[in-house]
């Protein structure tokens, strides 16, 4: 898989939804650190930042997370917090680089025209190839609360190595973009095997539209069997092509942004900026096609099924099992309610408290009754 240059046309749908997928995700990330007491710094690091703009003057993730970082700025005055931001431009071959000046250039020009907020963001600028920058700043992303994008452009970034290095950092959450087509058509070959040993065979069985869905699952069988780190996919269709974000992170709260932030995107199925269950056939079978439930329903079934057989009896029991599952509180929650409605399931609260506040930050563990 060649070198591409992502920023030789104005951006495009997907590219633009990718984004913004960053963005929610730092919009949500960056509080959850300045917020709490005894932290002073946060580290956000773009491994692959582009210019800053595209040929348009669409704002790419540097200056997105700038933005995000400036709504902020009152929180890292009140907390002390300072931000550093290390951003990484580099053109593989060429001499003049050219990406790299535009990059310094537009994130300086934001920089320098709020005055306060350059005096709590700091930015480290790279003019590095990503295979010898990324071991020279990982004492950084394990010393401190880290967010770090990886828009990858070539399968050796896709290592597995990199994921496995990232595995043993708990404080740090990533967002891995993949050009998961290019595994369907070359994915056998000996440079894709070699940065990432999956079964394609395997792989294929899922379907195409699936792909990106299925590499995560694939990477995910590579982890410790102890490990902590929750991968989850969201994937980008782009004309023909299948590609997608690999979200990584430990904490439960993290997941339960990333999670939010999907579901919100797509109510239907939450991982896709597409259709990739056929939901929309759901309503269309014949009498004579056996009933299909929707990906929502068959979770909720699926719940009440554990539920029912006691093998879920508490709320922490439950929402660990939804963020599994890559499913919201909501439709545990909804689901809990119906079961208590129908005199099929008891419990003490008006509320099952089945969300991220009760169960983790507030240690509220409650018991369900099967009746």
């Amino acid at each position: 898989m060649p070198y591409k240059d992502l920023h030789s046309e104005p951006f495009d749908e997907t590219t633009i939804f990718k984004l913004e997928i960053f963005e929610d995700y730092a919009q949500a990330w960056i509080p959850t650190f300045v917020m709490q007491p005894y932290i002073s710094e946060i580290h956000i690091f773009d491994f692959f930042s582009g210019t800053g703009y595209d040929k348009a003057g669409v704002e790419g993730s540097p200056i997105r997370l700038l933005k995000k970082i400036q709504e902020h700025k009152g929180n890292l005055f009140q907390q002390n917090v300072q931000v550093v931001l290390y951003l990484n431009e580099y053109e593989p071959n060429k001499k003049d680089q050219v990406k790299f000046q535009l990059l310094k250039a537009s994130c300086d020009k934001f920089l320098n025209s709020d005055k306060s907020l350059k005096t709590k963001v700091s930015i480290r600028y790279f003019n590095e190839d990503f295979e010898n920058l990324f071991p020279k700043l990982l004492p950084d992303i394990k010393k401190y609360p880290a967010l770090v994008y990886l828009d990858q452009n070539g399968i050796k970034f896709l290592s597995e190595k990199y994921f496995l290095q990232l595995e043993k950092i708990k404080q740090t959450d990533f967002l891995y973009f993949v050009s998961s087509s290019y595994f369907w058509r070359f994915g056998e070959g000996e440079e894709f095997q070699l940065h990432l040993d999956i079964d394609m065979k395997k792989a294929k069985a899922q379907g195409y539209k699936k792909i990106h869905r299925t590499i995560t699952e694939h990477i995910r069988h590579k982890l410790p069997i102890n490990s902590k780190l929750k991968l989850f996919p969201f994937s980008l269709r782009k004309g023909v092509n299948i590609h997608g974000i690999i979200f990584g992170a430990s904490h439960p709260k993290a997941v339960d942004i990333f999670l939010g932030i999907g579901w919100k995107r797509n109510g239907e199925n939450g991982d896709a900026n597409f259709d990739i269950d056929d939901e929309a056939q759901i309503n269309q079978r014949s009498l004579f096609d056996p009933p299909r439930l929707s990906k929502v329903d068959s979770f909720k079934k699926e719940v009440e099924n554990r539920i029912l057989n006691k093998e879920i009896t508490t709320n922490k029991e439950l929402l660990d099992f939804t963020y599994s599952e890559g499913h919201i509180s909501q439709h545990a929650k909804d689901c809990l309610i119906a079961l208590k409605k129908a005199g099929k399931v008891s419990f003490d609260h008006k509320s099952p408290f089945v969300n991220y506040d009760n169960v983790y930050k507030k240690k509220r563990i409650i018991s369900y009754r099967v009746e």
